[in-house]
């Protein structure tokens, strides 16, 4: 390390430790009154890397609140483990889809439905796709700017996972639990991926409505994508109690895909989740859209999927060929009709890309984007009618502006419709605007609440921890099905920035025990109403948690674990 850049980056850690209560914007100002000796701006993780320096050569003497006071405060996006567990995203390959849609971009260096420019998918680029690279250095860059990294949801994206070979899916999977299991967050560097690309061409042909044709000419066939369930297995029993832990799972796939069969195969690959293209709930939009499926088989795979214990993380577009903003409200209220309900949501309005077949509905006349204030209609009542158990995950998706022909390209256009909703005097009380976010938490401040809903084959169960101001400390989602002799406990969720597993800290609402009195609830009510076993829809990671919680054997088909009552 340069003496005089030491000595600036010593400066920094001692001035944003001397902040009374430091803020993103404070600690920026501090990076902006030390530049470094060549004039630039320090990089956080520059600073995080020298701090981790002077504390390994005993140049510090700091208190270990000091120590998490600065690790804390020079963090970047610290939103991203705020709600308790580390994201990381990972891509598969460009494949063959099974859809036709017309507002799809055709990328076809990329998986179906993404753009390279993207930043997920300049990532999964930069790592040539590689399930064990991309998942290792997203742990290292979380790492190098301070993020805990020992509570993981993997979120695997990329056109239709079910679509993908079963001897794909599996050895993919596999690879990324072994990229957690051999990550340490104490001595951990970027690892170059020196393989190949999965396709053979660098110059591809964009703008094609051939996208299956152009991507299977272009792949190249990789031997070594295979594995064989036993090391799936093998690679999850080392994750119950690794360092880094997956807590979560996620896949993505459309509702025509779902079955008995592929949900008991998406579960023992360890998934939790399950991302799923509602896009309408109208036949007719979906088949001027060659959506290529019906809003039955959309009704169909809830049901399914609520029936395996998955949380259900639904995709819906406003925007599409054929609707108009007073048709999306209406369908949108749709959505929580007995028959949906999902848990999360990410809105998607209609953008268009120039690789889209909708481009030519477009130069003809036949499809226009909302206005901002159309859009901005719809949005206000995508808000006002999202009930307390659905998190809002996302409101307008990633894709650059540059990449956009038409419609919205305002990245913040969230932000812009909450002060409308704010304006209008609503409050909105879906999952994302009540979550605590890093505020203290006194047990004696918070009260249980139970939302009860309906669907078609449940009654489900909405028990949050909540506090005066209706802010959410942590929640549990309770389904009692209409037929069986089993609960079933599809998500337990804790807020709070994410701390390391086996520490405590005073007023974090991980480790004043919700969970474990979420779950006592949820015992309480299941015996109630007469069933015999508790079932946990359990992620790789938590399943040491949930032993120490009763769940003390597995289902026969192991799948779930269990607690008698």
């Amino acid at each position: 390390m340069e003496t005089n850049n030491h000595n600036i980056f010593k400066k920094i850690i001692m001035d944003v430790l001397a902040l009374p209560k430091p803020t993103i914007d404070s600690v920026q100002k501090v990076l902006h009154k030390n530049p470094l000796t060549n004039e630039a701006i320090s990089k956080k993780s520059a600073v995080i890397e020298a701090f981790n320096k002077m504390l390994e050569q005993g140049e510090l003497n700091l208190s270990e609140e000091e120590i998490k006071k600065v690790r804390l405060a020079i963090q970047m996006k610290n939103t991203r483990t705020i709600s308790g567990v580390t994201p990381v995203t990972v891509l598969t390959k460009p494949f063959a889809c099974p859809g036709k849609c017309i507002f799809c971009p055709n990328d076809v260096r990329m998986p179906k439905s993404y753009v390279s420019s993207e930043p997920g998918a300049q990532r999964a680029e930069h790592n040539k796709f590689d399930p064990y690279f991309q998942a290792y250095n997203r742990l290292c860059a979380y790492g190098s700017i301070g993020h805990p990294t020992d509570k993981v949801e993997l979120i695997i994206l990329g056109g239709t996972w079910s679509f993908y070979p079963k001897d794909y899916q599996i050895w993919f999977i596999k690879r990324c639990f072994d990229a957690m299991n051999d990550f340490n967050s104490e001595n951990f560097s970027m690892k170059d991926p020196n393989i190949e690309m999965p396709y053979r061409d660098t110059t591809v042909e964009l703008g094609s409505n051939k996208y299956n044709t152009v991507v299977s000419k272009n792949q190249r066939v990789n031997t070594s994508e295979h594995c064989t369930w036993e090391d799936l297995f093998e690679a999850h029993k080392k994750n119950e109690t690794a360092y880094t832990r997956c807590v979560g799972l996620v896949v993505e796939t459309r509702p025509e895909y779902v079955s008995d069969e592929e949900m008991i195969h998406t579960r023992k690959l360890g998934a939790t989740k399950v991302q799923i293209g509602i896009q309408s709930l109208d036949d007719t939009v979906l088949d001027l859209n060659k959506r290529g499926h019906s809003v039955e088989d959309t009704r169909k795979a809830f049901s399914l999927l609520r029936k395996y214990g998955f949380k259900i993380h639904g995709h819906w577009m406003a925007n599409l060929y054929g609707s108009t903003p007073d048709k999306d409200i209406e369908d949108y209220k749709k959505v929580f009709g007995i028959d949906f309900c999902p848990d999360e949501l990410k809105i998607y309005p209609c953008s268009l890309v120039e690789t889209a077949e909708l481009m030519d509905y477009y130069k003809k006349g036949l499809w226009k984007p909302y206005t901002d204030g159309e859009l901005s209609s719809v949005l206000v009542e995508v808000f006002r009618s999202t009930p307390r158990y659905c998190r809002l995950t996302r409101v307008i998706r990633d894709i650059p502006s540059h990449e956009i022909v038409v419609g919205n390209k305002k990245t913040n256009f969230r932000q812009i419709v909450e002060k409308e909703v704010e304006r209008q005097g609503i409050h909105p009380v879906e999952i994302r605007a009540r979550e605590i976010r890093g505020v203290k938490v006194n047990i004696e401040d918070l009260h249980i609440n139970v939302h009860t809903y309906t669907t078609t084959g449940s009654t489900e169960l909405f028990i949050e921890y909540v506090n005066n101001n209706d802010e959410l400390a942590g929640f549990l989602r309770l389904s009692l099905p209409k037929e069986g002799d089993h609960s079933m406990i599809r998500e337990v969720h804790v807020y709070g920035q994410s701390i390391q597993i086996g520490e405590k800290e005073e007023g974090k609402a991980q480790h004043i025990g919700l969970g474990k009195k979420l779950i006592e609830i949820a015992k309480e009510i299941s015996l109630k109403n007469n069933y015999k076993e508790m079932y946990v829809i359990s992620s790789i990671g938590t399943r040491e948690y949930y032993r120490k919680r009763g769940f003390i054997y597995f289902d026969k088909n192991n799948l779930y674990q269990v607690m008698p009552l």
